[in-house]
């Protein structure tokens, strides 16, 4: 496969993804995208598109990594983004246990997390880590605005997805938000990755 559509691949998955989980999402009578995170549409009878939904945007992303990996200019960004790519994967091989009362008829707090839930919210972890490492070893550049936009993704990309996880946790104050919020977080994330693709592409 050649560089370039490699290098297309990153510019391509987040948009994809987006557009999947809005439209699961919009057929899911009992699904509140203000309130629930994007993982619990894997969950269900459906859930297989939210599922296939993971799997093919970290393909996308892992076939991205790999066309920075052979074009520069950073070997340990296109690891990060490599990492980020295996997280998604992950996500979609092992499914999110029930998060705030959804699906219908489970609790909103869980008291103990399923193996494959344990594990999904591990891999998820690491994938935003290092997405958001990633925003700031991808900032050095000639373009002061690059510099600027990369930093201030990986510094918004954590908070948001920090303050995610208390809405999904323990925080009450927050829960009716946390769906937002998270998609917050994936829109600064997925957009600064794709715009990293195009440079990557004209560079």
């Amino acid at each position: 496969m050649g560089d370039q559509v490699l290098l297309a691949c990153g510019v391509a998955a987040g948009p994809l993804f987006t557009v999947v989980y809005l439209l699961v999402g919009a057929k899911r009578v009992d699904y509140k995208p203000l309130r629930h995170p994007v993982s619990s549409l894997a969950l269900g009878r459906a859930g297989w598109a939210q599922t296939a939904n993971f799997l093919f945007a970290g393909l996308l992303s892992l076939f991205f990594a790999v066309g920075l990996w052979r074009i520069g200019p950073s070997r340990w960004g296109a690891v990060l983004i490599g990492v980020w790519a295996v997280g998604l994967l992950g996500a979609g091989i092992f499914r999110t246990d029930p998060v705030r009362g959804y699906p219908p008829g489970t609790p909103d707090q869980l008291q103990r997390s399923t193996p494959a839930g344990g594990v999904h919210d591990l891999l998820s972890l690491i994938a935003f880590l290092a997405l958001a490492v990633a925003c700031f070893v991808f900032a050095p550049s000639d373009s002061l605005g690059w510099a600027a936009y990369s930093i201030a993704s990986g510094v918004f990309f954590a908070a948001t997805m920090v303050l995610a996880s208390a809405a999904f946790g323990q925080n009450q104050r927050l829960a009716d938000l946390g769906g937002l919020i998270q998609r917050i977080a994936i829109t600064i994330g997925w957009t600064w990755l794709a715009l990293l693709a195009v440079r990557a592409l004209h560079a």
